[in-house]
């Protein structure tokens, strides 16, 4: 990776309402064709254990493009990298099948074509590359979705910490 600063996905789980509409993004932006492999995200419910409002949650979840990405150093081929942004995308021409991406990753995100080529989440690298956010951050109608850099998700993260903090004390 280059001296570029990482970019990293990231979910509000507050924001995020289950409409799937993220989904459906990455499955015409890459297209899936869903008769034959599933897509590269998926949302699921969050059931509360303990929860004075039984209120159900969502969060919507695709490759987690590690730092150390255990599907990159299993790949026997060089087929998976990671690039400049900190995605790790693919060259599916060095897919062998031999799906030791799958066996690596542990969130299970490398997926398989009809012909047993890899095919994944890679962050919408072309979108990226013209200057647009990823399909599924831009169709993301609460905006629970985020695509930015490492630093500006921390730093928005603390600064929506410290705001509730503040709230609370002065109820």
């Amino acid at each position: 990776m280059s001296d570029k600063e990482r970019m990293v996905f990231d979910i509000d789980l507050e924001r995020c309402s289950g409409c799937c509409a993220c989904v459906v993004a990455c499955l015409d932006q890459n297209d899936v064709d869903t008769e034959l492999e599933k897509g590269f995200r998926d949302v699921s419910v969050i059931k509360p254990a303990y929860s004075v409002t039984n209120r159900l949650g969502y969060v919507s979840l695709a490759c987690m493009h590690c730092d150390d990405a255990p599907c990159v150093m299993g790949c026997p081929t060089g087929c998976l990298s990671i690039d400049a942004n900190g995605m790790v995308i693919y060259d599916a021409s060095l897919c062998i099948g031999c799906h030791s991406c799958l066996m690596n990753c542990p969130y299970g995100a490398p997926r398989f074509d009809a012909e047993g080529k890899i095919h994944k989440c890679d962050g919408c690298a072309v979108r990226v590359e013209c200057g647009l956010e990823p399909a599924c951050v831009r169709t993301c109608p609460t905006k629970a979705l985020k695509y930015d850099t490492e630093t500006n998700i921390r730093q928005a993260k603390k600064d929506k910490t410290l705001k509730s903090l503040k709230a609370a004390q002065a109820d």
